[in-house]
């Protein structure tokens, strides 16, 4: 190779690192300007929020559901299996602290003993009461029976003695009679009695029983198959050990249906805007990144609501699961990437390459060695691109930031 062949590629290669040099840096040296072509294919706007994973049907595991009628309010949690076990019907799930039952079972026994002290007494009282009473009709009769002879044995007597046998006779009849009418009418208190202390013996007794139930249900059993998730209290955070249980809500666990599976998630109050029922999302999952779902949004709520520690308003949205997997389980927390709206075969370029003046929308286009302000017309936008719907071709190049000495160059607008 001669010098001359030599000098001519050395200057060749300078003109093109020049021309390089000043197509990715045309103005004043050290300042560096990012460029990016028009790029034309689908465009994709999606809204990509955090949730969690939970089972859209479950079966409640809940503690006594008479707990108000006994005035326990707030009953704790003493045992729990763990989040996850895997349990059958029957099997063992957790235990409520029954120190308050306890208590009301040993007022119980006390009261149940008092009250069959009273009840012994009345009916010894009520047997001896009665017992005097017939044995007093008794000596009434037998007094009777003594005047009857005497007036018997009396014919021969003067009329008077026989006259005052016969009152006297006729007096006993009365005493009897009226004897026997008030044996009847204490008999009936007797009874009235003893049927007021049975019952409250019955009453206390019942009430015993019923505690002593609660009892043993303080012990819960699984009534299903599943695996076990915990309850949330109001606040959101889980039911656990030292965990109160309410009478309006003593469940503790539930055992979630994994065949049908939604993501719960929270929107803004830009996003919720563009997302509506049945848009279609991906859902993927923190626990497994290899694993990918196709879901469908169920529901957006109309209703703002503020989640705790944070003042801005966000709107629950269920996404459902189309599909299984048994690697899924509630409570993992999913990423939802929910598609609002789809072009085919459209131009877009990034936000950051568009500005605006006086509500004229431009961009900074390389044209040749120079560079052009050029009206440009847009449409739709995701976060981090827009649709050029005029005044771009594909493969353009455009600036991400505004070159220096080009802001007072005049727009060159579309026809």
């Amino acid at each position: 190779m001669n010098k001359k062949r030599i000098a001519i590629i050395s200057v060749a290669a300078l003109i093109a690192i020049y021309f390089i040099y000043n197509y990715f840096s045309p103005d004043s040296e050290g300042d560096v300007y990012l460029t990016t072509e028009v790029k034309k294919g689908d465009f994709l706007s999606e809204v990509i929020t955090s949730g969690e994973a939970q089972s859209t049907s479950s079966k409640k595991i809940k503690g006594p559901d008479n707990l108000r009628k006994f005035r326990l309010n707030n009953v704790k949690i003493q045992d729990l299996v763990a989040e996850g076990t895997i349990v059958k019907k029957g099997d063992y799930v957790g235990r409520l602290d029954p120190s308050s039952v306890n208590e009301q079972i040993l007022d119980a026994e006390l009261n149940l003993e008092n009250q069959l002290s009273k009840y012994t007494q009345q009916q010894l009282d009520t047997t001896l009461t009665l017992k005097q009473e017939r044995n007093s009709i008794k000596d009434l009769r037998f007094s009777m029976e003594e005047t009857r002879l005497e007036l018997k044995q009396s014919i021969y007597e003067p009329p008077a003695t026989i006259k005052k046998l016969e009152i006297n006779l006729e007096k006993a009849e009365r005493d009897l009679k009226e004897k026997l009418e008030n044996y009847k009418i204490k008999k009936r208190q007797a009874n009235a009695k003893m049927v007021e202390v049975g019952t409250q013996v019955s009453k206390i007794r019942k009430k015993l029983n019923d505690l002593i139930k609660l009892q043993k249900s303080f012990t819960i059993f699984s009534d299903g198959n599943g695996m076990i998730t915990y309850d949330k209290n109001w606040d959101g955070s889980k039911k656990k050990v030292g965990s109160d249980i309410s009478p309006w809500n003593p469940t503790i666990a539930s055992l979630p249906d994994l065949t049908k599976m939604e993501s719960k998630t929270y929107a803004n109050e830009v996003d919720i805007r563009k997302i509506k029922k049945d848009l279609p999302v991906k859902i993927g999952f923190d626990a497994f990144p290899d694993i990918e779902m196709d879901g469908t949004v169920t529901s957006v709520a109309n209703v703002g609501e503020t989640k705790r520690g944070s003042d801005i308003k966000v709107f629950q949205v269920l996404i459902k699961l189309n599909g299984t997997n048994d690697n899924i389980r509630p409570g993992m927390t999913t990423s939802n990437k929910i598609l609002t709206f789809e072009r085919k075969d459209v131009l877009s370029i990034p936000l950051e390459a568009i500005f605006s003046k006086d509500s004229i929308t431009y961009v900074y286009k390389k044209s040749g060695f120079s560079i052009e302000k050029k009206q440009v017309i847009i449409g739709d936008s995701n976060n981090d691109a827009v649709i050029i719907t005029e005044g771009l071709t594909e493969g353009e190049v455009v600036y991400l930031n505004k070159p220096d000495g080009y802001e007072k160059e005049q727009i060159a607008k579309l026809n």
